[in-house]
């Protein structure tokens, strides 16, 4: 079977593409132009195995009459491609209407004049629910042309689009209508701020001045739309290698309308942010005549008001009329079609935190980079990171990579860890994977004999750790977990410092920097096992810190407040506790390896050292109305599931956000 794809290093068309070379035995013919030859290169060394065996790059160009197909290369595939799936298309609802023109109407036409040229099975169009406008009521799968308004030129160009395809085609073809895309549910890999991205900015804002407990107050806007990207490339690759489904349009929808009030919570709670707990039913506001939400959405009267409440945020104007959809999407067809093989789109609670994630390491424009003092440290520095593959090590790894350091990417598993060498690559970085399982000593030890035979290890970072949260009450018998938490958070890290030390010692230079925890000055209760673990690392590094001062070598503790990453997801009420991101955390690293700081901790860490040593018995007893009010998990309690705390009452609230950062 031959496929054609246009668009196909677009997000949707990559995915796409990768699902076909997944499912399928085709030969991919990918349509790219010659600038952007190594753009695909990178995405086939990505894709499944064999790929570049079965994808042919065809140079060609969107805005050429038959997309500058060479007219030999036209006669010798005329009759043998099956399927043409038209991706490449402008989403960009400021693109001026010439722009979206060129795109969306005329390349569409150059497609259809080439699907035509080459006699294909069946031409596949990828188009939007933006054809349906401004429709009042349920906007159907057969329906097209029913008068709607259609405000902005890509609304136009979309139905343009489509009346191409229908009308001025002479091959079997088949419309797919996606709303608004997000990025992977499972990566959280996006390529450009669009849709409820451009809210990541104010939510960030909101996040840094108001306690994520605050209750907020917002008008109901009304409904939107959002799927992933992976459910779009899952259907269309499905829908589209389904037989018999000629002349008819799918709809590639959440099956209920979503409110746009509930998208922002979901990226809300992942963000740490407050939530609007109150939203005004906009019935309260139906009186207002739909001309004067025009004036104010659209008009050109307020348009300079606009624009001075959007710039700052990088939020175009013209998107703020369009943050809600008019019709209700029916995707009854594709539903039914897309059931068979368990294709259902995933709700958005469940990956909200993956998209907030990747925002904020790779598409946040405001977003702290690695600054010069860091590259200035880093630059050519092989730095050793335990606990790579996820988390605060993988974040700390990318920003070694990005300061044009050379990170060993260690934890257990190696296929976690080559991602993460991909992901740095991509990024045109060098990294070096070398698994090991820390709670194995011996295997610590063949670990220092392997990366010391094939690197000079400039930087170590103790990242590995594991966390208990439960009561001494609930640990009479459980010693192992003192056993397993000290193992793994003390004797692991200090047998590495060990067997690399002398190596640091001998060239002249070097730094370790031991990741601890804000509990070892705050003494929270509940982790008893895991502060005493961090607290005896926090010593081993505060003592061999004088002794190593002749050799040039630094010791750092890195006393880290709490972190949202899968360590912390068995107490579910932390969910909505404030907690820096894994790429903040690695901004604490990068700190104490630049600045060879004796200890790097925070304003609240430091106070919790005043509190103890000046009024101990107070803290003692401010740290036991914590400890009243803050129960034990049921995952302490060996419940199935944790779902009793898992909002928090209002004074849990209350007294996570006074006591920012701390393990409660």
């Amino acid at each position: 079977m031959s496929i054609f794809l246009t668009g196909a290093t677009g997000l949707i068309g990559r995915h796409l593409a990768e699902v076909l070379l997944r499912d399928t035995d085709a030969t991919l013919h990918l349509l790219v132009r010659e600038a952007s030859l190594p753009k695909l290169e990178a995405l086939i060394e990505k894709w499944p195995a064999g790929a570049r065996d079965r994808v042919v790059p065809v140079v060609g160009d969107l805005d050429a009459p038959a997309l500058g197909l060479d007219r030999d290369w036209i006669r010798e595939h005329a009759g043998k491609i099956e399927h043409f799936f038209h991706l490449a298309a402008l989403y960009d609802l400021s693109a001026t209407a010439a722009e979206n023109a060129r795109a969306n109407v005329y390349g569409t036409r150059h497609a259809v004049d080439a699907a035509g040229l080459l006699d294909v099975g069946c031409l596949h169009h990828v188009s939007s629910v933006a054809v349906a406008g401004r429709f009042d009521g349920v906007f159907r799968e057969d329906m097209f042309d029913e008068g709607q308004d259609l405000p902005t030129a890509y609304h136009r160009t979309k139905f343009e689009a489509e009346r191409i395809v229908r009308d001025e085609n002479d091959v079997p073809w088949r419309i797919y209508r996606p709303s608004i895309v997000l990025g992977n549910s499972w990566t959280g890999v996006m390529d450009k701020v669009d849709g409820p991205y451009y809210l990541f900015p104010l939510i960030r804002r909101l996040k840094s001045i108001v306690p994520p407990w605050v209750p907020v107050v917002a008008p109901d806007v009304g409904d939107t739309n959002v799927v992933s990207v992976d459910y779009v490339a899952e259907a269309i690759a499905h829908l589209g290698l389904q037989p018999g489904l000629e002349g008819r349009a799918f709809h590639l929808t959440n099956p209920a309308p979503q409110r746009v009030v509930d998208v922002w919570n979901a990226f809300a709670a992942a963000a740490g942010a407050p939530q609007i707990s109150a939203a005004v039913d906009r019935r309260l506001t139906s009186f207002v005549p739909s001309e004067a939400v025009d004036l104010v959405v659209r008009g050109s009267t307020l348009k300079p008001l606009r624009k001075l409440a959007t710039e700052p945020f990088g939020i175009p104007e013209e998107v703020i009329g369009e943050l809600a959809f008019a019709p209700v999407f029916d995707s009854a067809d594709a539903r039914r079609i897309l059931a068979a093989a368990s294709i259902d789109p995933p709700h958005l609670e469940d990956y909200a935190g993956r998209l907030w994630e990747y925002w904020d390491q790779h598409m946040d424009p405001v977003r702290p980079k690695v600054g010069r003092k860091q590259k200035a440290a880093l630059r050519g520095k092989t730095v050793l990171v335990t606990g790579a593959s996820s988390g605060i090590g993988r974040a700390t790894a990318l920003k070694v990579a990005a300061a044009g350091g050379v990170p060993l990417l260690v934890s257990r598993g190696r296929e976690k860890l080559e991602e993460v060498r991909s992901e740095i690559e991509e990024q045109g970085g060098t990294a070096h994977v070398h698994p090991c399982d820390l709670s194995d000593l011996e295997a610590i030890d063949r670990l220092v004999e392997e990366v010391t035979n094939e690197h000079q290890v400039d930087v170590l970072v103790n990242n590995a750790g594991r966390s208990i949260r439960r009561s001494v009450a609930l640990s009479y018998d459980r010693f192992h977990d003192f056993e397993r938490t000290m193992h793994l958070n003390y004797f692991a890290p200090v047998r590495l410092t060990l067997g690399l030390l002398p190596f640091m010692v001998e060239q002249g230079y070097g730094s370790v920097v031991n990741v601890t925890t804000i509990g070892v000055t705050t003494l929270i209760p509940r982790f008893s096992a895991y502060i005493a673990s961090k607290s005896a690392l926090d010593a081993f590094s505060q003592v061999i810190n004088s002794e190593m001062v002749s050799n040039k070598v630094t010791i750092t503790s890195v006393r880290m407040p709490l972190v949202r990453t899968p360590m912390i997801a068995p107490t579910k009420a932390y969910d909505y506790f404030p907690a820096i991101s894994p790429d903040e955390a690695a901004d604490l690293i990068i700190e104490g390896i630049a600045d060879k700081k004796r200890t790097v901790d925070t304003g609240m860490g430091h106070f919790s050292q005043v509190l103890h040593a000046t009024t101990p018995r107070f803290a003692d007893r401010v740290k036991h109305i914590g400890f009243r009010l803050f129960p034990d998990s049921n995952a302490a309690l060996g419940a199935a599931n944790d779902s009793k705390d898992s909002q928090g009452t209002l004074e849990q609230r209350v007294v996570a956000a006074l006591l920012r950062g701390i393990h409660l």
